[in-house]
């Protein structure tokens, strides 16, 4: 390959993307086993690569020579093949410091803790360290002298925390490298996971107000530096900008959320035709994965004979899965913000919208057994209403045309993107 991405597993990445915002040349993945990397690096068959889990340590010793920030960090994300000779740099470093800087939290004088002990977290600390941090504490599952344990954590004053490992990162985005209950002080959060957008440990933080910031921001600032290298790229912050927008709004979902009637399928429909993106309907998604299971019932059978629970059960498995996906329309189930789980993990990848549509002009219907009859309605609307609005990013009315819903959704997610 001339260009690319090599690492042991792939399949999370955004790089290729990026890179194809920024210039017009062959970039490329390449997974490469452990076994066959000793071969990939002497055979030195590229023009320049970036490096990333677990590699970018590993092929510092195959480097004719190192960047002066890369050689204090001790870890290379980009390596540029000239005439033969293997140069190493750290772009990570600009990326991550851009990120900080992005999220105008003063850290001078300050004390942060880092998660981890892989080589971006040695890039954090470099970091964190020209930024002026007055302390760093560095967290590892087995402390080595000068790192504390995870048991730990609850004793220190910290502002803020950095996530250098990959706990919370697809496909594994349910869980969290800590419970931010530990940290009464702190006032930043910065994961340099990309893939969700927003993990558990962003979605916390930016539930107590907390700055939080995800690492897509990152990995498009060292990518811009890294072309840079390779002779492609300004590097400048605007283009920085630029490129984080243009993949931010590629990458994320538009969830819409509502009473049964609303028009979440009608405008879904609408929207996703409009901006070129798949709709995906999760009640649709119920109905397959019943078909699958050998069951031949309908939602609302299904709902009559094993009862509500078990539907809830389903309808959460089938939103963990869309909830993984990127660009693209979900229309939900008018219950599912009844799970707060649910909602977690829609707003992992996604804007939630509410088509707010007036009680007087929702209606009752024997296809939706939970909401068959006026009264039925009525009560529900009174129990969901209060959960929409929590769960909401943009409320969007829906009283009239629905093309008015579909362009408050599109100006709402506009919007949405160039505030993050």
């Amino acid at each position: 390959m001339e260009y690319g991405l090599i690492g042991e597993k792939l399949g999370h990445s955004f790089s290729k993307t990026i890179h194809s915002l920024i210039g017009s040349y062959d970039y490329s993945l390449r997974e490469v086993a452990r076994d066959d990397l000793d071969a990939f690096m002497r055979k030195r068959d590229f023009k320049g690569i970036n490096v990333t889990i677990p590699y970018k340590t590993e092929v510092i010793p195959y480097l004719d020579s190192i960047s002066a920030e890369a050689e204090k960090i001790g870890s290379v994300n980009t390596i540029v093949n000239e005439s033969g000779r293997l140069r190493g740099f750290n772009t990570d470093f600009f990326g991550l410091k851009m990120l900080i800087e992005r999220q105008k939290t003063d850290l001078k004088g300050r004390n942060a803790l880092i998660l981890g002990t892989g080589g971006t977290s040695r890039t954090a600390k470099a970091v964190l360290e020209s930024l002026g941090v007055a302390q760093v504490y560095q967290a590892s599952r087995n402390p080595a002298q000068g790192m504390v344990g995870y048991d730990d954590i609850a004793n220190l004053r910290v502002d803020h925390v950095i996530n250098t490992t990959p706990v919370g990162m697809f496909p594994n985005s349910d869980s969290s490298p800590i419970e931010l209950d530990k940290l009464k002080h702190i006032n930043g959060i910065t994961d340099v996971i990309y893939n969700p957008l927003r993990t558990n440990l962003v979605l916390s933080g930016k539930k107590r107000g907390i700055s939080s910031s995800g690492g897509l921001f990152m990995l498009v600032a060292q990518a811009v530096h890294a072309a840079r290298l390779f002779g492609f790229s300004s590097a400048d912050d605007e283009q920085v900008s630029d490129i984080y927008r243009r993949i931010l709004s590629q990458k994320t979902n538009i969830v819409l959320i509502g009473m049964p009637s609303c028009g979440k399928t009608t405008i879904g429909h609408r929207v996703s035709k409009g901006l070129a993106r798949s709709f995906v309907d999760t009640d649709q998604r119920i109905s397959a994965k019943l078909s699958e299971m050998g069951i031949g019932m309908r939602i609302s059978e299904y709902i009559a004979e094993r009862g509500e629970q078990s539907f809830r059960e389903i309808e959460t498995e089938v939103i963990r899965d869309v909830s993984r996906l990127n660009g693209v329309v979900i229309a939900t189930g008018g219950g599912a913000v009844l799970n707060p789980e649910n909602m977690r993990m829609l707003r992992q990848n996604g804007i939630v919208f509410w088509i707010d549509r007036p009680l007087e002009l929702l209606k009752a219907t024997t296809s939706r057994p939970l909401t068959s009859t006026r009264e039925a309605l009525e009560r529900k609307y009174a129990e969901r209403s209060g959960l929409y609005e929590e769960h909401a990013n943009v409320r969007v009315r829906n009283d009239a045309l629905p093309d008015d819903a579909v362009e408050a959704i599109v100006r709402g997610f506009n919007n949405e993107i160039a505030c993050d």
